[in-house]
């Protein structure tokens, strides 16, 4: 019997800017994007935020690069990969 190699799904990245970094390994990463409203068309601004784990201190307003990863709590399923 062939031994079949499972292929993980790609993890997304997103880019973002570090808003707080006043919790222990965790910092709140703003993820900015733009979309048009499908009637009339405006290009509107749209931001979420995303919790993030990191063992490195971060300042605020750092440019970041997060993944996709396992959830190391409740409501953190990203890393800072930077």
């Amino acid at each position: 019997m062939e031994d079949k190699k499972v292929q993980k799904g790609k993890k997304r990245q997103l880019e973002g800017i570090v808003v707080s970094n006043k919790m222990e390994k965790t910092v709140r990463v703003r993820v900015d994007h733009t979309m048009r409203h499908p009637l009339y068309q405006k290009v509107q601004s749209r931001s979420k935020i995303y919790f993030a784990h990191t063992d490195e201190k971060l300042e605020i307003g750092a440019k970041v690069t997060i993944r996709e990863s396992k959830p190391y709590s409740k409501n953190v399923k990203w890393q800072v990969i930077k």
